[in-house]
This record gives structure tokens, C-alpha cells and sequence, in this order.
């Protein structure tokens, strides 16, 4: 597994890519990371296998995951109602969730649409065997060229992140929340 880019950088709560990531529970992400510190998960289609397996690793590790104290933040490209459903297949639609059709926020942390090789490249196909498997294949809703990351945010800072190289990359997720706050 690769491991996370830590990334000093300030953010305020109203400038930053977080302050208008209003969540479904109302509050932005911004605000929210000042109350506890926040993994925001920016995924891919929800059609991905690699999306999918996303969702059941970060299924599997949730206890371990918000026993570091830290709130899971889910960031989509489809609707709410639907991706309310697709979470509830891997008991994770009532953790945060914030739907961005139009890629804003995934564009402003840097998250580009991926290339021939990051997406479809020998080592992803190697992967994509693995996973399919387990995660299968779905409807591409949003963008299937979007790229996924992760960043731990807290009081406004983003204080890791893990931008994936490939489509089929698998951050540790407890090792990106494994952090001094």
C-alpha cells in the first residue's frame, strides 16, 4: 500500500474547498472538522469496482476508523437519494456524504480525471481482476474519468492526504487517520 502525503495547509472556513461542502446532515465539512477531525473520501463512479471496494474496506475498518476519533466524510458525483442507496449496500449511509455532480470540489484539492494509463493501464486491469470479484461493476453515474483521493482534515487543515496514482490504487485508511491532532 502506498502510503499518504502529509500536507501542511492552512485553510479558513471561508475560503477554503471545504467551506461550501455542505454535508447531508447540513453543515460543511469545514465547519464540521473543527468539532472532530474528518476523512473526507473523494470517490469515483459508483459503477467502479475500485469505488466499491473503497466503500467495503472503509465498511470493514469503520470501527477501527472512528475509534482514532475521526468522522468519515463520503464525496460523490451523484445524487443523494442515489448514492444514499448504494451506501446502505455497504452500511454506510448514515456517515457524511456530500454530492458533487459537477466535480467543484475534487477539482479544487487537485483530484484530476485520470489518463489511458491510470485508468486502464496493465497494473489497473491486474487489480481490476482482483476486485471485480468481490465488488462487480455497476452503472457509471458521474464522471468515469474522475480520479479518487483522501485527505484528513482538522480545524480547518488538511493534515494528510493520499492522491491515488491509479484507479485500482488502496490506501490505508487507518494509516491516513493515524495522525498527532
Amino acid at each position: 500500500m502506498d502510503t499518504p502525503v502529509t500536507l501542511p495547509k492552512n485553510l479558513d472556513t471561508n475560503g477554503t474547498p471545504f467551506s461550501d461542502a455542505l454535508t447531508n446532515e447540513g453543515p460543511s465539512l469545514a465547519e464540521l472538522s473543527f468539532e472532530h477531525p474528518i476523512l473526507a473520501v473523494f470517490l469515483r463512479h459508483s459503477g467502479c469496482t475500485f469505488c466499491r471496494e473503497a466503500l467495503s474496506d472503509i465498511s470493514h475498518h469503520r470501527r477501527s476508523i472512528e475509534a482514532t476519533g475521526v468522522k468519515i466524510a463520503l464525496i460523490h458525483m451523484s445524487s443523494p437519494s442515489s448514492f444514499s442507496i448504494f451506501a446502505r449496500g455497504y452500511n454506510l449511509d448514515d456517515v457524511l456524504a456530500v454530492s458533487d455532480p459537477d466535480r467543484r470540489h475534487y477539482r479544487a484539492l487537485g483530484l484530476r480525471r485520470g489518463n489511458l494509463a491510470q485508468l486502464c493501464g496493465w497494473n489497473v486491469w491486474l487489480r481490476g481482476a482482483q476486485s471485480f470479484f468481490g465488488h462487480g461493476l455497476g452503472r457509471i453515474e458521474g464522471d468515469g474519468k474522475q480520479m479518487p483521493g483522501v485527505f484528513l482534515l482538522y480545524k480547518g487543515e488538511i493534515l494528510k492526504r493520499y492522491i491515488h496514482a491509479t484507479a485500482g490504487d488502496r490506501p490505508d485508511y487507518i494509516a491516513i487517520c493515524k495522525t498527532n491532532l
